[in-house]
């Protein structure tokens, strides 16, 4: 038995590298059939089974008389629950991992006290979509200083810390990215993102976390659960 892979394997393989390298972002068109054929010297029957694969799989949209577009990554924050963006995306089941830019004490921007600064960067399936900053002042920081923040959640270090939360309060709005947060999301600064502004508050009232999230916009959807006793929501204007 020959172990050759079939060519429509290969390209698919190929594609779906680029894909997942953005080198084709989500929204994307693909380049004609007859250009793609050409690209890699194959049929357009064989083209077709490539891309048929890809359809399969979840990575791109045919529209007849349109095109072959890149599939939207279909990852969502949820807005009514008080876990972080990784336990959210990782009940969806996408491969979430966690970088950690800097983890230091400094002045907070906001009060001027120590705290525990985080910046992490979080990444579906090998692409930066989040870049987070949080600020923990104290007493709380210190309970969590020295964590392992790539594998351990902020908040669960916190409960383990035996800091209760009760309640948050978020705003997300349109914004713009800026350096040097675009070089961290390998994304030119201009580029539109959402930013989410989050306050975690203890038991006693006291902010726990002061939260800023960048989301890419692009590979990002916001999504709210809506009931009459568990969450409530208000619109109102940016600006």
């Amino acid at each position: 038995m020959s172990g050759r892979v079939p060519a429509y394997r290969r390209i698919a393989a190929d594609l779906a590298e680029k894909i997942r390298d953005g080198v084709y972002r989500p929204g994307d068109t693909l380049p004609a059939q007859r250009d793609l054929s050409a690209q890699y010297g194959v049929t357009l029957m064989t083209l077709r089974q490539a891309l048929q694969e890809l359809r399969d799989d979840g990575l791109i949209v045919q529209q007849p008389g349109r095109g072959t577009y890149i599939a939207p990554v279909q990852a969502a924050y949820r807005v009514d629950t008080l876990r972080s963006f990784v336990e959210d995306l990782r009940e969806q089941g996408h491969d979430v991992t966690t970088q950690v830019i800097a983890a230091t004490v400094d002045a907070d921007p906001g009060t001027g006290e120590p705290s525990l600064r985080l910046e992490r960067l979080r990444l579906l399936g090998g692409r930066p979509v989040i870049h987070q900053t949080s600020w923990v002042p104290e007493p709380y920081g210190s309970r969590v200083l020295g964590e392992d923040f790539r594998r351990i959640s902020l908040y669960t270090a916190l409960a383990e810390a035996g800091v209760t939360i009760v309640r948050a309060s978020e705003r997300i709005v349109p914004g713009l990215l800026t350096d040097p947060i675009a070089g961290h999301l390998r994304r030119p600064a201009g580029e539109a993102v959402f930013i989410s502004e989050r306050t975690t508050f203890a038991m006693d009232d006291r902010p726990v976390v002061v939260d800023r999230a960048v989301i890419l916009g692009d590979l990002m959807e916001i999504r709210a659960e809506r009931a009459a006793t568990r969450l409530s929501i208000q619109w109102g204007t940016v600006g």
